[in-house]
């Protein structure tokens, strides 16, 4: 009777182990810069911000020259046109603001322009990842870039340079 329970055991224990769920980890920012078309959009991207905060800065600067010659000149002005100067401050004040969130907002031109640049570049990875996670048979692959929650994973599971090869880029 022990040995017919021991041989059950066995097969149940063999049949756990076979079904075991794999595990594998990747470095999407690792990956991401291997990639040259990657490169390329990241810098399009910083060179559109760059100029965009360019922009957005100079008003501030002018609204900085404005509001400064106002309170110097403020005690010399009729009060109609000390309203007009505040007035004309606000305003420049409020497009600034609006110029930044059309911009710069949640669903502003740089994100607008990320999603266009940096988007399908991230799908081609997922896609590569999807593909060597398939082949290796694994049941969950993590990220541990972008504020993963991955505290330690060993690199004997790291698939990312199986990914950019996938993605037939060089890992070196």
């Amino acid at each position: 009777m022990k040995t017919v329970i021991l041989g059950l055991l066995m097969v149940f224990g063999i049949t756990f182990a076979s079904s075991a769920q794999k595990y594998g980890f990747i470095d999407s920012e690792y990956i991401l810069n291997k990639l040259p078309e990657y490169k390329e959009a990241k810098e399009r991207l910083d060179k559109l911000a760059e100029r965009w905060t360019k922009e957005i800065e100079e008003r501030y600067e002018v609204i900085k020259q404005k509001k400064e010659n106002f309170i110097r000149e403020e005690d010399l002005l009729p009060t109609e046109e000390k309203n007009k100067r505040k007035e004309e401050i606000e305003t420049l004040e409020t497009e600034a603001m609006e110029m930044q969130k059309t911009r710069f907002g949640v669903s502003g031109d740089y994100f607008q322009k990320r999603q266009e640049l940096i988007k399908p570049i991230q799908d081609k990875v997922y896609d590569a990842m999807q593909a060597v996670a398939s082949k290796r048979n694994y049941s969950f692959i993590f990220d541990k870039a972008n504020q993963s929650n991955l505290v330690y994973a060993d690199d004997k599971f790291d698939i990312s340079d199986d990914v950019i090869k996938e993605l037939g880029a060089n890992s070196k």
